[in-house]
């Protein structure tokens, strides 16, 4: 029985793992004001597109690290329980 849920806990770590590092390489990163230095120009359409999808984003990037979190907890009472 300790066997099958820690095989059954490390997929969902696994799933959990990749989701989040997925979701985090999409990120667009903090560069600000740099559009001015090089001579490109966002426009207020662009602008709004981007944080929106930056905010769904870091939405899904919250639930994934609580439910990582939860799943190492599973994993810890398992193994320290059974």
């Amino acid at each position: 029985m300790k066997l099958i849920l820690e095989f059954v806990f490390g997929g969902i770590l696994l799933v959990f793992s990749i989701a989040l590092i997925i979701v985090i390489i999409l990120q667009e990163g903090n560069t600000q004001g740099l559009g001015t230095i090089t001579g490109g120009a966002d426009t207020f359409l662009s602008k709004n597109k981007a944080r929106s999808l930056d905010a769904f984003l870091a939405r899904w990037t919250k639930v994934f690290v609580v439910g990582f979190v939860l799943v190492v907890i599973g994993i810890n009472c398992v193994e320290h329980f059974m």
